[in-house]
């Protein structure tokens, strides 16, 4: 688990353990083999089953069958829900069976099916074993940075917990959403749900989301569009998982084998730079200071910062990947290896190859006054909406009457943006060729 994760776990099992203390009862941590430690408590407190909701990165499913065997052997049930998700990947299979490997049929075919059961609210009274077993101390954990504590912005940013959880459905469901659809593209607005962590952690289901977001769009006049999209943002995640499940090394195999003969380059100078927001492209270097600053990055920023490393600088999506992991407190490992995969084009529902995202253009559309940008990178907030996007076209007396000074307080583009495009173009045509003359 990356460094972001760590703290929003820290956040999420201290809200977790007040509110089971409100209940009656404790949050238990124990450290060791997951299996032999459950094992344990089921003799502790004498249960006879054990409840969970079920997950599906390659660990968790190998878990899970070690933890049956456990279980089994001394008579205690294990039983497992799909709360993570809306359906079970084995449940939505093509007509002929098969798993799904485009997204769209795939979410025509979840919509139709998914039938949103009403969820229940939490209960006043959790029952308590006569005696709690021992626990060691969230503190003990270590999941909270410090030597530093680089959290500050993630704390001012977030509410992790389950009560954070639902005021954001409630805000996003009574404020936001009529407008998805247009406002999830534009960074410099609080068009998006933000949810993706709490759903990462369990403190909010999908099917909640779901009830909630159809339930805005029967109340509210226009609004059916972005509930639509909203719902489509939902059953990505889905998608996601399905490719994970039929290919549990998704996060480090490319999808399309033909891709594993892509000419990646080497360079840690060039990585450092897009990792520290320093490539000198605006847009891309607000988003990669938004993710360590805040834990999170705008969606559409997340597209424009991958396509730069993958397609403008040549490096491994993987790298990129690791990257986010350790930096997203949202950090999915289906999700965040599928969309890489599909920036890259070597994902199963891939963007286009030719499709490579001009950073000045997506700034000038996306953030047309410039706010996003000048959140970030404070230095050029005195340039006005037309040069901030592309300093280096700016007049000498612009740049100097805003202080910046190209190469020393911000650096110069590391790549041309035509020079790259033509190299990532034709990199991928060898590949496409390739492929071909394999066949």
């Amino acid at each position: 688990m990356g460094g972001a994760s760590r703290w929003w776990l820290n956040k999420s099992l201290a809200s977790l353990a007040q509110s089971l203390e409100q209940r009656g009862n404790r949050l238990i941590l124990r450290r060791g083999p997951a299996a032999l430690e459950l094992s344990h408590l089921v003799a502790e407190t004498r249960a006879s089953a054990v409840f969970c909701s079920r997950t599906y990165e390659p660990w968790a499913q190998a878990l899970e069958q070690d933890l049956k065997r456990a279980l089994d052997s001394v008579g205690v049930a294990l039983k497992r829900y799909s709360g993570a998700l809306l359906k079970e990947p084995e449940d939505v299979r093509t007509q002929a069976g098969e798993p799904f490997k485009v997204y769209s049929p795939f979410w025509r075919a979840l919509a139709a099916s998914y039938d949103a059961q009403k969820t229940l609210p939490a209960p006043d009274k959790i029952p308590a074993p006569a005696k709690f077993p021992t626990s060691d101390t969230l503190d003990s954990l270590a999941l909270h940075p410090r030597h530093p504590d680089w959290s500050h912005g993630l704390a001012e940013t977030w509410i992790p917990g389950e009560a954070g959880a639902h005021d954001r459905l409630s805000h996003f469901m009574a404020s936001t959403v009529k407008d998805y659809a247009e406002l999830r593209n534009r960074p410099d607005k609080p068009g998006t749900s933000r949810l993706s962590p709490h759903l990462h952690f369990g403190e909010i289901s999908p099917a909640m989301c779901w009830q909630a977001a159809r339930d805005a769009g029967h109340r509210r006049s226009g609004s059916d569009n972005g509930v639509e999209t909203f719902l489509k943002e939902l059953v990505w995640r889905e998608f996601s998982y399905t490719l994970l499940v039929q290919r549990p090394d998704l996060p480090e195999v490319p999808f399309r084998p033909e891709f594993a003969l892509f000419p990646w380059r080497r360079d840690a100078r060039k990585l450092k730079a897009w990792q520290r927001g320093q490539t000198g492209y605006p847009i891309v270097d607000a988003g990669m200071r938004e993710l360590w600053q805040t834990g999170s990055m705008h969606n559409r920023v997340r597209m424009i910062t991958a396509s730069f490393l993958i397609k403008h600088l040549l490096l491994p999506w993987q790298q990129g990947e690791a990257w986010f992991w350790d930096t997203l407190v949202d950090a999915d490992l289906a999700s965040n290896a599928a969309s890489w995969q599909w920036v890259a084009g070597s994902g199963a529902d891939a963007a286009p190859y030719f499709r490579i995202f001009n950073p000045v253009l997506q700034g000038t559309k996306f953030d047309p006054d410039g706010t996003y940008v000048r959140r970030f990178v404070p230095e050029l907030a005195k340039l006005a909406a037309p040069d901030i996007h592309a300093p280096w076209e700016a007049s000498d007396l612009v740049l100097k009457s805003a202080g910046v000074v190209l190469g020393k307080t911000y650096p110069k583009p590391i790549v041309d943006h035509k020079t790259a495009r033509e190299q990532a173009l034709t990199a991928y045509d060898d590949v496409k060729m390739s492929a071909q003359a394999a066949k």
